[in-house]
């Protein structure tokens, strides 16, 4: 059954808009926590859930929002303030409570907001709860009887609770001492947060993108915009950058000469890490990791699977065939080991943790894997246009991969957001792979220009 509301990662939009709008967000809080009373157990206390948010300006609305929606469906609401989504996931498990909010567009522009759910064990909430919160959302609203009403209160240090759990998950027998990180928080949930960890665990850290202003959300900052943190990095003769987006789930680093490295590269890291360590039975990569990582693990044994775009798809995966370390070229990292969601600052820690292991830098473990040249080519075309249904263009993209064989790679797909279909070829020359993708994408724009 297809969502009407919940994308991959909740509830999104632009604020003002369908559906990020006061009303239907305190539906959704009603519509939620009449399906968390449904399935309390008799005899219990009454459902709590966990609401935290990023920095946006309207996240004070949308949380008075949910509030009102989760107490007139008589449960009760813990508030943690600005927090990242990982904390929330954390602390929820921690708390033995019902359910988890984030109120968080990630890595969007402040002018966008939205709502994700995690469930009691701090995951994202299973395809059939979603569609039972769905399905209550369209109903009339209604109240549960004065004596009741849920209650509200805030969470007392939530982040000082949630930077010891990320300490915990690096070793006891490593610090951080005589290192220097450049910290870009992206004016996000994690201003407050990243930097004390690093701070704690040893490291000299020069924080950045740590004055939120409700407006400057990922503007300039983070992961999505890494180079500020690189510039730092060379201003201030750092050893290492960590830029994480606006709910610190995603994480882009660089090393001492500004380079950056991305989430295949990162996980890379992680995997030789552990390999050194231990056993490493696979991967989960998704659809657009670079075949370099597939490549690398396969001749070292590890067995690499590829899920579809979304950090949701890539845990699916891991989760069915018992692997615990996954992610994506954007940065989202998970390590199942360490948390149940991936984490930005706990992935970063899992980083720096294999570095001081193995006493190198991040040049020295990341420069093994040499990425495959990928050339991405997004072309415009009618709304609902199935590109598999284009005779020239499918004999192209057969073509081209008996050209490459297993020296490259090809994808097409269709944007979920625009009307775009994205041609990606890889190979071990760039011009060759920007060649083969032109040749595909010029099989697209001829019937269009018929």
């Amino acid at each position: 059954m297809a969502r009407k509301y919940f994308g991959t990662d909740g509830v999104r939009g632009l604020v003002g808009e369908a559906p990020i709008t006061p009303d239907f967000v305190m539906r959704l809080g009603y519509a939620a926590g009449k399906v968390l009373a449904k399935t309390a157990t008799p005899g219990m206390a009454r459902p709590t859930v966990l609401i935290g948010k990023d920095t946006r300006i309207s996240g004070y609305m949308l949380e008075a929002a949910l509030e009102a929606g989760f107490a007139a469906a008589g449960v009760d609401v813990m508030l943690a303030g600005p927090m990242p989504t990982p904390a929330i996931a954390y602390l929820t498990r921690a708390l033995r409570l019902s359910a988890g909010v984030v109120i968080s567009a990630s890595h969007n522009p402040f002018q966008d907001n939205g709502i994700k759910f995690f469930s009691e064990r701090g995951t994202k909430l299973p395809d059939a709860v979603e569609l039972d919160i769905e399905a209550q959302i369209d109903l009339p609203m209604a109240c549960v009887s004065s004596e009741k009403l849920g209650r509200a209160k805030r969470l007392e240090d939530a982040q000082g609770r949630y930077i010891e759990f990320c300490k915990s998950t690096f070793p006891n027998e490593l610090d951080l001492r005589g290192l220097k990180i450049v910290v870009d928080s992206a004016h996000g949930a994690a201003y407050n947060i990243a930097p004390h960890v690093f701070h704690e665990l040893g490291a000299e850290v020069v924080s950045i993108g740590n004055k939120p202003d409700g407006f400057n959300i990922n503007d300039g900052h983070g992961a999505t915009a890494p180079k500020a943190m690189a510039a730092a990095v060379l201003a201030h003769d750092a050893d290492l950058g960590i830029a994480l987006d606006g709910d610190a789930d995603r994480l882009i680093m660089c090393d001492a000469n500004g380079r950056l490295y991305n989430g295949d590269e990162l996980l890379y890291v992680m995997v030789m890490d552990r390999l050194a360590t231990g056993e490493v039975k696979g991967a989960v990569g998704t659809l657009m990791t670079n075949m370099a990582l597939e490549v690398a693990f396969k001749e070292k044994g590890i067995g690499f699977a590829r899920a579809k775009v979304g950090d949701r798809y890539v845990l699916e995966v891991m989760q069915e065939k018992g692997w615990i370390l996954g992610g994506e070229g954007s940065g989202h990292l998970l390590a199942l080991d360490k948390h149940t969601t991936g984490d930005g600052i706990v992935s970063a820690l899992q980083v720096l943790s294999a570095l001081k292991r193995a006493d190198k830098t991040l040049a020295q473990i990341a420069g093994e894997l040499e990425l495959f040249p990928q050339t991405l080519i997004n072309v415009r075309v009618p709304a609902g246009f199935d590109w598999q249904k284009n005779p020239a263009m499918v004999a192209e993209k057969e073509a081209v991969e008996r050209e490459l064989g297993d020296t490259g790679r090809v994808l097409i797909r269709a944007s979920g957001t625009e009307p775009l279909i994205r041609v990606m070829v890889e190979a071990k020359d760039a011009a060759h792979a920007q060649s083969l993708a032109r040749r595909i994408a010029d099989k697209v724009e001829i019937p269009l220009a018929a």
